[in-house]
């Protein structure tokens, strides 16, 4: 028949013929081909198809299986140092010849699983797989139950058939839209690009996930070693002792530069604005050293929300200090992934720190500093040890003397603090 160290090298014709003639197996030409198991074993595969050639210990029989089930054996005699596989006439099924599929039996198959698969897209609660998984092996079972006996693999060939495929949720939906979204969208595009044609600093800032520091899985691949891996805990419990590390970043959006404070206690508006802060006084008055205001553009939740009095009081401070007036623009409801600092620099810490465990605060530290980019993205980071109590109450006199401007349009999202050294 053929030659088995021979077949993915010159006999490939013959070995592709032999296939197509004997079994019908007309997908051969577009499979690919690979040995393994030492080389005792010959995958053939498609996306849809699959076969298999293996040779037994004592390497005088030659077993084929193919994916509908059928199994056939053939002789082998070792001749020059080659395994010549033989067959004989009566070892070979005509083709069309054995067992007929479950699917050619019962082509009412078809509509059966049909009726099983829709119920959950079609929302009847009293069908029977509505809130169990559609596994295959399940499909299976519950048509074993209508008294068709299919395997799960031929589940899964007439499930690709009639056009199905496996798919995850795709998060596209954004809850609640405000009716002003897009022309919000607006005013923030307009003030950035006003502030930057003045050379004056526009900040993108956010806080990062919450990391736990331990020798904790971390989601992504890494290069290694086959059969090496960086062994982890099975549970992701916080460590009490070494704590949790909160990432709170700074993106400007002219120079392509970040900074990111990474705290150990909680996420609160003065962690915000003194993440800010710490940014102004190593990047931002370096690279804007004749700034007179400052644009922050930021989520409408969290430690720097809309509502949250603290934040406005702490950037109050913020302005004195810097001698700066500080507008902030939030973003609308629902939208915080549109914020430059998502996409231009948290989604890179990530990448940058995939299945690597963050054992501990300074190797948070060292992976957020060496992110870069291919356009040239320069992170810088610290360690912030500061304790930052939850919950301070701000009150109506405490906030009437924060200098607030608000805008004409949405003033609860745009709004300008201009310096005031009462507070």
């Amino acid at each position: 028949m053929f030659s088995w160290e021979n077949n993915l090298e010159n006999d490939n014709k013959g070995f592709f013929e032999f296939l197509q003639n004997n079994f019908g197996v007309n997908w051969i030409k577009t499979a690919k081909i690979e040995k393994i198991d030492d080389g005792k074993t010959l995958r053939i595969f498609t996306e849809k198809n699959y076969m298999s050639l293996k040779l037994n210990n004592d390497k005088n029989r030659l077993i084929l299986k193919i994916d509908d089930n059928r199994t056939y054996e053939f002789l082998i005699e070792a001749d020059n140092g080659k395994l010549n596989i033989y067959i004989s006439q009566n070892s070979i099924r005509k083709v069309g010849g054995g067992r007929k599929r479950a699917i050619d039996i019962h082509p009412e198959i078809k509509y059966e699983l049909s009726k099983l698969i829709e119920p959950v897209t079609r929302g009847d609660p009293v069908l029977p797989l509505m809130w169990t998984c559609k596994s295959l092996r399940n499909l299976s079972s519950e048509l074993e139950n209508k008294g068709y006996k299919v395997s799960h693999k031929t589940i899964g060939e007439i499930l690709h058939e009639l056009g199905y495929c496996l798919h995850a949720n795709r998060k596209t939906l954004e809850g609640s839209s405000n009716p002003d979204r897009n022309k919000q969208f607006e005013h923030i595009n307009q003030k950035v690009i006003a502030f930057q044609n003045e050379n004056q600093p526009v900040i993108s800032v956010d806080s990062k996930k919450k990391e736990n520091i331990g020798n904790y899985k971390n989601n992504g691949r890494e290069w290694q070693q086959k059969g090496e891996y960086k062994e982890v805990n099975i549970y992701d419990f916080i460590n009490k002792e070494l704590g949790r590390g909160i990432p709170y970043g700074v993106y400007d959006m002219l120079l392509n530069k970040g900074w990111v404070s990474v705290g150990t206690d909680n996420d609160t508006a003065e962690f915000a604005v003194e993440t800010i802060r710490r940014w102004w006084n190593t990047m931002g008055k370096i690279s804007y050293s004749n700034a007179t205001k400052l644009l922050i553009t930021a989520d409408g939740g969290g430690s720097n929300g809309s509502r949250v009095r603290l934040w406005k009081i702490e950037l109050q401070r913020l302005a004195n200090e810097t001698g700066m007036e500080i507008s902030v623009c939030h973003f609308p409801p629902g939208t915080s992934k549109w914020n430059k600092i998502e996409h231009r620099l948290f989604s890179f810490i990530t990448q940058n720190w995939r299945a690597k465990p963050l054992i501990s605060h300074e190797v948070i530290v060292n992976l957020i500093a060496n992110t870069t980019t291919k356009k040239g993205l320069k992170v810088l980071c610290d360690l912030n040890t500061n304790i930052y109590p939850k919950g301070i109450k701000i009150s109506d006199e405490q906030f009437a003397e924060v200098n607030l401007k608000r805008d004409d349009f949405h003033g609860e999202w745009n709004y300008t603090i201009e310096i005031n050294k009462k507070i």
